[in-house]
């Protein structure tokens, strides 16, 4: 441990140093969605390749259509893992800018209601401190020992806040050099301020629009009303037919592959510090209304689920007209888990739909994407190293969660690289990513340096 001791000492020596660098970062406005700012994003890139090229790593801009990705590789002692490290310098947009307590791009450090320092600027949570922290463990890693624990190949993204077009092509064109054992990424949360988080799961998605047709015109309901088919009814009664009196889905074989997850997990989930009534009275909500005899947290982070996301059909303006309309339209998703294939969920809601339509009516289908959901697997040796590394930093141990939503470059990290994902950042629920004020704990700058050291050092060659 002596020389992991050194690195976690010149962390906390040097953190002022860290934030002048955090704080050089931040004040360049990488906004990737507007054009007005292509120079700052590329600015950005080019700050980073500087940076990690001063400290031993092999930097370099790579071009793309849209803004250049950073690339950098730094080798590790033989026989040690190769780990890509996966972050963003692109930042969101500051409108409302009025809303801001002080200039985005002028960060500050200051005090939170609780007396916590916090640094305010846009990007400081979303996600220049966090890959940020990264570095600095990198670089007194470098410091104290000459080297890294591991092989590290760090990739930075300049257009995840704008739909990361240029990703793909960049992966598929790169995969050789990409390829690793592990992929760390750091755009995710802890579960609190105390309590460190792993996301193991990331729900994938199925987007279908559905549009029934039944007269080739709207209709008089008094001339027709009770001898023309209705679309608005027949999709109302198919609508009603997905889920059961018990939440569940009644699409035949939408429960293939689905486990349930491990005794383990759901104790640790069940001893976290969750209240679903908070959950749902923060929108103005009381009861849960998924499967029964399943927790909300399980809802939300590992069962699937079919929402309707949009109805419309006949004439919705102000005021009354009575008519029959000629069609009617949902858009639906699926929440996916591991083991439910999307164009067999796909395949599977079609013919559901398909098996109700009555005389007089015909469907037309608008898929909107399909990814598989990204499960890493609990008795995982890489998961299992950094969550006690992760555990022996912060003031209670690491704890496994889910996510409802998904984050796109992890499923691409796995279709087209092969590789699994550890997922762990130092954000919290409460630092505005995406608003006014943006925020980032000095806490979560500090300790999250100090646990990317832990992590590396548990993964590679121990001291």
């Amino acid at each position: 441990m002596a020389n992991l001791d050194s690195v976690l000492a010149c962390l906390d020596l040097n953190l002022e140093r860290s934030l002048g660098r955090l704080t050089d970062l931040l004040k360049i406005p990488s906004i990737s969605t507007d054009p007005a700012y292509a120079a700052d994003c590329r600015r950005a890139a080019e700050y980073l390749v500087g940076d990690l090229d001063a400290i031993g790593f092999d930097a370099s801009l790579r071009e793309t259509p849209g803004h250049p990705m950073v690339v950098a590789h730094h080798d590790g002692p033989e026989g040690a893992p190769h780990v890509l490290f996966y972050g963003h310098y692109d930042v969101q947009p500051v409108d409302p800018l009025e809303l801001w307590e002080t200039a985005p791009f002028e960060p500050v450090v200051k005090d939170g209601p609780d007396g916590t320092e916090r640094i305010v600027a846009r990007g400081s949570a979303d996600d220049k401190g966090q890959l940020m922290t990264f570095i600095e463990a990198c670089r007194a890693y470098k410091a104290e020992t000459g080297g890294l624990p591991c092989k590290v190949t760090i990739f930075l993204e300049g257009e995840e806040e704008s739909g990361s077009s240029s990703l793909t092509p960049f992966l598929d064109a790169n995969r050789d050099e990409l390829s690793a054992d592990v992929a760390l990424v750091c755009d995710t949360n802890m579960w609190d301020r105390e309590t460190p988080a792993i996301s193991t799961g990331l729900r994938g998605l199925v987007g279908e629009e559905i549009v029934l047709t039944a007269a080739n015109q709207d209709l008089h309901s008094g001339y027709f009303g009770g001898a023309a088919q209705n679309p608005i009814r027949v999709l109302a009664r198919i609508l009603a037919d997905i889920h059961d009196a018990d939440g569940r889905v009644t699409v035949p074989g939408f429960y293939d592959g689905v486990q349930d997850i491990p005794d383990e997990v759901r104790a640790i989930w069940d001893g976290l510090d969750f209240s679903a009534e908070e959950f749902l009275g923060s929108v103005g909500l009381s009861v849960p209304a998924g499967e029964t005899g399943r927790s909300v947290l399980e809802q939300v982070w590992a069962r699937p689920t079919a929402e309707f996301n949009g109805i419309s059909g006949g004439y919705t303006g102000k005021g009354f007209k009575t008519v029959i309309a000629s069609q009617a339209m949902v858009k639906v998703s699926f929440r996916l888990v591991a083991g439910q294939d999307p164009d067999k969920i796909r395949a599977a809601f079609r013919a559901f739909v398909e098996a109700r339509l009555p005389a007089d009516c015909s469907v037309e289908y608008h898929p909107h994407g399909g990814s598989p959901a990204i499960q890493l697997p609990f008795d995982s040796p890489w998961l299992g190293k950094a969550r006690a590394a992760l555990s022996d930093e912060w003031p209670k141990p690491a704890v496994m969660i889910g996510m409802g939503g998904s984050i796109p470059v992890v499923g691409e990290f796995k279709a087209r690289l092969g590789m699994e994902s550890l997922l762990i950042g130092f954000g919290l629920g409460d630092d505005r990513i995406h608003s006014p004020n943006e925020k980032y704990e000095m806490s979560s700058f500090h300790k999250g340096q100090r646990s990317w050291a832990r992590v590396l050092a548990a993964l590679g060659v121990g001291d």
